[in-house]
């Protein structure tokens, strides 16, 4: 009895010898290993992209922000919309955000600046089309600052926004559009407090010749290139007024806001835009005869409507986030 027993001691000792002596690489893959290639490829693009470096994400948070992905995803997927891939200038914006909201105690859609989602977007370098989820919790006490806890809290302030029920479910819906494509996902754990900002991104348009800056009345001509069956639908400008300082309290008595002003300052229909399309670039001449800030919808359907008709922006997809000061 005791014979045998020892035979299967030193036949399990073997194996754990042979276990630690064997290379890794000739193991079976570990589960932690297998988005190793995703976490490299998403290290070099946090590397290239030089926009708002100061709020530029480590390897570990970024393994963290997948993670989160995948949960995002999940998501997506239960409610039959495609995945997104994780963006990094949407990542900083959000990362931006966060750390602002936790550092002044507020929760919500606006910043110290007075400036909202596409505002804040644009201004780090972003043309397409943002939508902002956002998220927040306090303690009296002192949160423990752990990747494990950073992982259950971004999860919990996901899970708020998947609980929304109809009529009151903006943030679920916003992460369930099937139109969006990429997300940029933001936190900002300190002792007290916790934000996450997720900033959905609708990236299908190539932008050029796109001025910061323009003077009134001054002509000037932005252009857009399309992926083949794809074509610009409408655009419409829309007038802000300069943003104004806010304060903490201010921005967290605010809910939703709304992705468009009360001012149109321009509209230019379908059939005035395939004119200005060559091949799949489309070059569109603009101007604007007040000063502030220009918020430009661009929307896109797959087929191109060359003589007036009939039209309507409910269905196609918002591609455009294009925000310009007039002076």
């Amino acid at each position: 009895m005791f014979r045998k027993t020892w035979k299967t001691i030193k036949f399990f000792i073997a194996i754990g010898i042979l276990l630690i002596v064997i290379p890794h690489s000739i193991l079976p893959h570990q589960a932690e290993d297998i988005n190793k290639g995703k976490i490299d490829e998403y290290v070099k693009l946090n590397n290239i992209e030089k926009r708002l470096q100061e709020y530029a994400d480590d390897k570990d948070a970024l393994v963290l922000k997948l993670k989160q992905l995948d949960i995002i995803n999940n998501s997506r997927k239960k409610n039959n919309s495609p995945a997104v891939k994780l963006d990094i200038l949407a990542s900083r914006v959000a990362n931006k955000m966060s750390r602002e909201a936790a550092d002044n105690k507020f929760t919500g859609h606006w910043n110290l600046e007075g400036e909202k989602p596409y505002h804040r977007y644009a201004a780090a370098g972003g043309y397409d089309h943002v939508s902002e989820n956002a998220f927040g919790e306090w303690t009296t006490g002192k949160y423990s600052i752990t990747p494990t806890a950073i992982t259950a809290m971004m999860k919990s302030g996901h899970g708020s926004f998947m609980s929304e029920r109809s009529p009151a479910d903006g943030h679920k819906r916003n992460v369930i559009d099937k139109s969006h494509n990429y997300v940029g996902i933001g936190y900002c754990l300190s002792d007290t407090q916790f934000r996450y900002y997720e900033e959905f991104i609708d990236r299908y348009l190539e932008f050029d010749s796109i001025p910061r800056v323009v003077k009134r009345d001054n002509s000037f001509t932005i252009d857009i290139k399309t992926t083949p069956g794809v074509y610009l639908y409408t655009l419409i400008a829309y007038r802000d007024k300069l943003p104004e300082n806010m304060t903490a309290s201010q921005i967290s008595r605010r809910n939703s806001y709304n992705d468009f002003t009360d001012e149109i300052s321009l509209t230019i229909d379908p059939w005035d835009l395939a004119p200005m399309r060559k091949s799949n670039v489309y070059k569109i001449p603009l101007s604007f005869d007040k000063p502030g800030l220009y918020y430009i919808n661009i929307f896109i359907d797959n087929k191109e409507i060359a003589s007036p008709s009939t039209m309507d922006t409910k269905g196609k997809i918002q591609a455009s986030g294009v925000v310009i000061r007039a002076i």
